[in-house]
């Protein structure tokens, strides 16, 4: 792997079910691996999409946290969603999580997502100055 690319991953999240890393650094930007409601014991967060939406922030902030950023430095969120119908409630807890930082979104209905959760979310971070 290049010198330019840094590996970032945490306790505080749940470790990668597969050969991925929680995210990537190149220079000043974090990409992550999509996040699943999964703790970071593992365990599946089961229950509704705003539960399962919860804890995927919760996921995504510890690896910001871990490669020194915040929410408030994603320039672009990536959501996929198991139902379309589930889309009002997640982007009720999603905007809970960005407040008034709006970052660039896509938002993609799958026929499946790993462990059959409902929502999986990846971004993009500028964590430059």
């Amino acid at each position: 792997m290049s010198k330019q690319i840094s590996v970032i991953a945490t306790e505080q999240a749940p470790a990668a079910i597969g050969p991925y890393s929680q995210a990537t650094k190149v220079g000043p930007f974090l990409f992550t691996s999509g996040q699943i409601p999964l703790r970071a014991d593992g365990s599946l967060v089961e229950g509704d999409i705003e539960a399962q939406t919860h804890q995927v922030f919760q996921n995504l902030q510890a690896i910001l946290a871990e490669a020194g950023g915040s929410l408030s430095q994603v320039v672009k969120a990536t959501v996929f969603i198991k139902d379309m119908n589930d889309f009002a409630r997640l982007n009720e807890i999603y905007g809970q999580y960005f407040g008034s930082h709006q970052p660039a979104r896509s938002t993609v209905e799958v026929a499946r997502l790993p462990k059959d959760v409902k929502v999986e979310i990846e971004i993009i971070a500028y964590l430059g100055e």
